[in-house]
């Protein structure tokens, strides 16, 4: 009888895991059906008259565009220096937005040093910012950098204050009855408590840094994702805008689903994650 049961284990496992690798595809398939409908129903719409080329190409009008401006390694260019820009600006604004983050919610004295004068900055739109930097620093990358970091530093600072400020007391205080140091409990117990919200803001800080880049992008530049929009404005090419807005919204989405897969990795002892991920 135990002989059996042994037996039939393995099988009931093998049942177990064919059955989660099936129902697996559908969960990937699933978010693309609206996409594809929709590019489905754009070609079609702009293939029977009923868009204007002028207004709208087609997505097969797009794709050559790409084809052919990656061919002549132009669109590879543009790419790499928007990706860049990026990643340069929601770095430097992630490192001040933790800093800030984690000294005002530790401390009491930094929150009364920092908070209002941070609070009034954020008040400020960035973007209008923009006369004032090409002022100060010219036409240069810096004005660019610069715009996406402040649109980095907040997300990023308010999420790290709320996540820390969130975390249970009563955790702290039995972390400091077992003898944990002050160094001990910010690494064991508010670091992994407010790392959910953490998270949480740098993944909307991603997407508010492509947001911005679009605009930084129009500050005269001749390089990037948002001169190739402009440059066919000037040429009156509809193909290279709407080319431009698919590789902002393919960028964004990458980006975003780089910082879940972070996420997921990050928060594997969170039960709320676990169930996401089943």
């Amino acid at each position: 009888m135990t002989g059996a049961v042994a037996a039939a284990a393995p099988a009931t496992a093998r049942r177990r895991s064919a059955s989660r690798k099936s129902g697996r595809y559908p969960r990937l398939l699933l978010p693309w059906v609206v996409p594809v409908l929709i590019v489905a129903a754009w070609q079609w719409s702009s293939s029977a008259g009923f868009i204007s080329p002028a207004i709208l190409p087609a997505p097969s009008v797009v794709l050559d565009t790409a084809g052919t401006l990656w061919r002549s390694g132009e669109l590879p260019e543009h790419v790499l220096v928007s990706l860049r820009r990026v990643a340069v600006g929601f770095g430097i604004g992630a490192v001040i937005g933790l800093a800030f983050g984690f000294a005002v919610g530790l401390s009491r004295l930094a929150e009364g040093v920092f908070d209002r004068s941070l609070q009034m900055v954020r008040a400020l739109p960035h973007l209008a910012l923009v006369p004032l930097l090409i002022a100060a620093f010219g036409i240069g990358e810096t004005p660019r950098i610069v715009l996406v970091t402040l649109g980095v530093i907040f997300p990023v600072y308010l999420n790290t204050v709320s996540g820390i400020r969130t975390v249970d007391e009563k955790l702290i205080q039995l972390g400091s009855s077992y003898g944990l140091t002050r160094w001990g409990l910010i690494r064991h117990i508010v670091v992994p408590g407010a790392l959910p919200m953490i998270l949480t803001g740098i993944r909307y800080a991603l997407g508010v840094a492509w947001l911005t880049l679009v605009v930084a992008e129009t500050i005269a530049t001749r390089e990037g994702i948002g001169y190739l929009a402009q440059n066919g404005r000037e040429m009156l090419r509809t193909d290279r805008i709407v080319l431009a807005i698919v590789l902002y919204a393919l960028a964004g989405l990458l980006a975003d689903q780089i910082t879940r897969l972070i996420e997921r990795r990050a928060l594997r002892w969170n039960p709320t994650m676990r169930k996401v991920r089943s």
